[in-house]
């Protein structure tokens, strides 16, 4: 006698954490696959079942009555046999801590630090992510998060890094051929600006008193890494933050063009969850970024 075919424990451990999570993307980097098989794999797990799990016509990812019972029910006997297969492991990464970090932050400040960090500390697995640069939020999926705020979260802990602060930057070309007469800037001098901040030029020539030329050729980008490459480039002037561009001032690819720094309304903040509030792990890294990246007020 024939007997039907076993559901899919992959299919349904990669639920569990969609479901957990609220978002295939996350999903998809916990088990180290792209977005489109955790979609796939969901897919065939609601075909297998007969019913949706997941709401597709919502603007966020969101369970189905269906889901949520089956969420409800599974979570625990996956949680149960994660942690029978880690009893039997062996010197492996026993903790795992989800971090957000906006791009520029990461690529050129944190990621270059982080050895350091992960040699400390090899029994701690750390998952950086990298979004959105313009939301002023936490990441629901992050026990931690370094990103610009105005006001941080009311509802998390948060601890000031240092305010952003940003230095008018070209390439060594670029600079041979600026002329300043009286305050102005009297020769050709093309801007970008990231979409981000599109008023900080007027604000940096305000604080500074230096005059921008009325007629500036304007380049828009939305990412801080194409600001400094168009500048690299010497296409126009940045305005970089430091300390974060460090890294291109030393390698000189791009050099500073004015000393006077523009102090934004915004700050690098450093968040947490107050439901890992006593997670030993967690604590261990806030300390560590704290120690290495917050200034002395």
């Amino acid at each position: 006698m024939n007997s039907k075919p076993s559901t899919s424990l992959r299919g349904l451990r990669t639920f569990c954490i969609a479901a957990k999570h609220g978002s295939f993307r996350t999903a998809g980097e916990v088990l180290f696959i792209t977005a489109s098989a955790v979609s796939h794999q969901i897919k065939s797990l609601e075909e297998e079942l007969g019913d949706q799990l997941f709401d597709r016509n919502s603007r966020e990812l969101t369970l189905t009555e269906t889901g949520q019972s089956l969420y409800e029910a599974i979570k625990p006997l996956i949680e149960q046999l994660d942690a029978v297969a880690n009893s039997y492991k062996k010197g492996i990464i026993s903790t795992s801590i989800r971090i957000s970090v906006q791009p520029f932050f990461a690529s050129e400040y944190f990621v270059p630090r982080f050895s350091e960090f992960a040699a400390e500390h090899p029994e701690i697995d750390i998952h950086v992510g990298t979004s959105d640069e313009t939301a002023e939020k936490h990441p629901p999926d992050a026990d931690l998060s370094i990103r610009l705020f105005r006001s941080p979260p009311s509802d998390m802990e948060s601890k000031l890094l240092f305010p952003l602060r940003m230095v008018v930057a070209g390439s060594p070309e670029f600079k041979k051929a600026l002329t300043v007469k009286k305050k102005a800037i009297v020769s050709d001098f093309p801007i970008i600006v990231h979409e981000t901040h599109p008023k900080a030029w007027a604000q940096w020539s305000s604080a500074s008193g230096i005059q921008l030329p009325e007629n500036s050729k304007v380049i828009r980008l939305d990412s801080m890494i194409a600001v400094v490459r168009a500048a690299e480039q010497g296409i126009g002037a940045a305005l970089v933050p430091v300390p974060l561009g460090d890294l291109w001032f030393k390698q000189g690819s791009i050099v500073k063009l004015f000393t006077k720094e523009l102090v934004a309304d915004v700050g690098y903040y450093l968040v947490r969850k107050e439901d890992v509030a006593e997670d030993s792990a967690v604590l261990v890294l806030q300390d560590w970024i704290l120690q290495h990246f917050a200034e002395s007020p």
